[in-house]
């Protein structure tokens, strides 16, 4: 990923930012440390649909725990606790 500078952008602008987001994402480093990162629109929409597809699959792998039998109910958040202790504690 490319870097540059927050002063950088201060003195040049945004065109300082749109050089290096042709060649792909940018950190912007302010104080020495990566603070910021810009995208394209189409990469964030890219990371968008990834992120809602990976959504969609935990929820239908989760429906499908619940019908094979993969899931436990618990009648109360304590129950729920306690069961956890005892995983703990084997």
């Amino acid at each position: 990923m490319k870097t540059i500078p927050a002063q950088e952008i201060k003195r040049r602008g945004i065109a300082a930012v749109d050089d290096l987001l042709a060649t792909g994402d940018v950190h912007i480093i302010k104080n020495n440390q990566p603070q910021y990162v810009v995208l394209s629109q189409v990469r964030y929409q890219e990371l968008m649909e990834a992120h809602e597809e990976a959504y969609i699959a935990r929820v239908l792998a989760s429906l499908e725990d619940v019908k094979a039998g993969r899931v436990r109910r618990f009648a109360s958040a304590q129950e729920l606790m306690d069961a956890l202790e005892l995983e703990d504690v084997d």
